[in-house]
């Protein structure tokens, strides 16, 4: 029950927040796509450097999560064409729909029905590279 509470504060809290700063808008995010606007950047931006530094405060001291383990990352291997492909697969669907992964479940929750049939797609395609991912070149 704690978990629950937890994830539902902070995903109210991430909602809110989203909904605030105009991130889940079509028009902010068509803006980003034609060079138009900082706004977007300005808040992609903002993003990264506060998580570096929770991140960074986070082990340092020593802060634990709900699985009793210590905050930690391990940095990715780079693989330029591959994430290259990725990235412009990620955002063209991003592009297209008008939405990334977070703000779709903050449409969805907002009433926008048809992000359902999205966040189902982009599930369906998650399970779909999950099955393929073995036999794929990497």
């Amino acid at each position: 029950m704690k978990q629950f509470i937890s994830f539902f504060t902070v995903g109210t809290v991430f909602g809110i927040i989203m909904t605030k700063s105009e991130a889940v808008s079509w028009f902010r995010i068509h803006e980003m796509f034609r060079f138009e606007s900082f706004h977007m950047y300005g808040i992609i931006g903002t993003a990264v450097v506060l998580g570096a530094i929770i991140i960074a405060l986070m082990k340092r001291f020593k802060v634990k999560t709900l699985r009793d383990t210590f905050v930690g990352y391990m940095p990715m291997q780079l693989h330029i064409p591959r994430h290259l492909l990725a990235g412009s697969i990620f955002g063209l669907g991003w592009a297209l729909i008008g939405a990334c992964p977070g703000p779709m479940f903050v449409l969805l929750g907002q009433g926008f029905g048809i992000m359902a049939l999205v966040i189902l797609s982009g599930t369906l395609g998650t399970y779909t590279y999950g099955v393929v991912k073995d036999k794929l070149p990497h």
